[in-house]
């Protein structure tokens, strides 16, 4: 991992500039980062893509069976334990 130390409005560039990264702001343990890059190049948070995989890890678990079983109309069965009443 390279650790880098920008103040605001300073950047950094990736993949020889077609990518920057520019630090907003700075409040607290928070910081803002603006980043510029072409439309096709892909940028999400960590977290969305890790619940990405998840999801599709998923959905590759279920069986041709199990979908013949179902029927539209009745709600699927839910992979999360359901919530408990107080």
């Amino acid at each position: 991992m390279l650790v880098l130390t920008r103040k605001v409005n300073e950047a950094l560039l990736i993949e020889e500039g077609t990518i920057r990264v520019v630090v907003l702001s700075v409040q607290g343990d928070q910081v803002k980062l603006g980043i510029e890059a072409p439309r096709e190049v892909s940028i999400m948070r960590e977290e969305i893509a890790q619940a990405q995989t998840q999801n599709q890890e998923a959905a590759q678990s279920v069986s041709p069976d199990d979908l013949a079983s179902f029927k539209p109309g009745n709600p699927a069965p839910s992979p999360r334990s359901s919530p408990k009443s107080r």
